[in-house]
């Protein structure tokens, strides 16, 4: 998905050129600034105090394209910072609630067309998904059923999870639209509980000689900014207002921002695990996990080789994952 499209607001003085990328929308700071009639320096301003405070990562939602200006005479390559749907309705929650109300329900449409039109080539690569699962079985079979930990916790996220890659491509790239997610939040991570419960991970994990005196130690305060971010409330009410959206968030931005020296995918598993078991959201109705030890690490390790500007595809993923496995049990 790429393209341009025209933005004219409602009143009809504001047009902007929106690039359209990655299943997002992008603008830079000057088309920011033309969107909410805000002096750039403001934008600027609000954009730094957003990522200073941690309610979104700068490399998770910032995007940087050389773009060929004219200065004079002379043609010049410089790096444009371009700043995808979620950066842009923050800022519009501080500036400009309805213009970014009105922008957002107007992207969020267009990035919906985007998806049902392209619907029919995500097809085709389904239907390639279910051949390499069927042929990933087969190796199984034949090889006795034996596989690494790696191979058995991608063929769980596969063959278990295939249906998860048809629902992404009927969601915008800035909400989950689905009917089922939980949002009864009953329970939210506290900084203080959080850091006790890492330092005991560390002494556990220390003794058994799988982690380094590195493990777990915060490098800046980053840490405190994410849990803050994630159960953070506009009107009373969460940003992200879903159990499974507070989870998968949790899980990115821990993996992604690296606020520790040393453990950043382990340290990330871990408060999603508690977060999801505290909100009676981590078991099936039968008393499974809904994602296993194999699969949880290969998705951590999917996280963190993704591109950040894939963000918005990786949280749906790993909200479609936590869902689509049935209701939780009680535990």
């Amino acid at each position: 998905m790429n393209s341009i499209e025209l933005y004219r607001a409602a009143n009809g003085e504001t047009q902007v050129e929106v690039r359209f990328e990655k299943e997002t929308v992008w603008l830079t700071l000057n088309q920011i600034s033309e969107l909410f009639n805000r002096d750039k320096s403001v934008i600027s301003r609000h954009l730094k105090n957003i990522f200073k405070e941690g309610e979104l990562v700068f490399e998770a939602t910032v995007a940087k394209n050389a773009t060929v200006q004219f200065e004079g005479v002379r043609q010049v390559e410089r790096e444009i910072e371009y700043y995808n749907l979620d950066a842009i309705i923050s800022v519009g929650y501080r500036v400009n609630s309805k213009q970014g109300t009105q922008f957002r329900i107007w992207a969020t449409n267009k990035l919906r067309d985007y998806l049902i039109k392209g619907y029919s080539i995500n097809k085709k690569r389904l239907k390639e998904l279910n051949r390499l699962i069927k042929i990933i079985d087969q190796s199984k079979s034949k090889n006795n059923g034996s596989s690494s930990d790696e191979a058995k916790g991608l063929l769980d996220i596969l063959s278990n999870y295939t249906k998860s890659f048809i629902l992404l491509n009927k969601f915008d790239g800035n909400s989950l639209e689905l009917s089922n997610l939980e949002n009864k939040i009953i329970y939210t991570i506290e900084y203080q509980e959080a850091e006790s419960a890492i330092l005991k991970l560390r002494k556990q994990l220390s003794k058994n000689g799988e982690a380094s005196g590195l493990f777990g130690n915060q490098k800046d305060k980053s840490f405190g900014g994410i849990l803050k971010g994630i159960s953070q409330t506009f009107s009373g009410e969460y940003l992200y207002p879903t159990i499974e959206e507070q989870a998968a968030h949790l899980l990115y931005f821990v993996i992604k921002s690296h606020p520790f020296s040393d453990g950043n995918k382990r340290i990330g598993a871990f408060p999603f695990v508690w977060f999801l078991q505290r909100n009676r959201h981590l078991l099936k109705v039968n008393g499974e996990r809904k994602i296993n030890d194999n699969a949880l690490a290969t998705l951590a390790l999917l996280v963190a080789q993704s591109n950040p500007r894939d963000k918005d595809l990786m949280i749906k993923l790993i909200c479609n994952l936590i869902n689509y496995t049935g209701q939780a049990g009680m535990r």
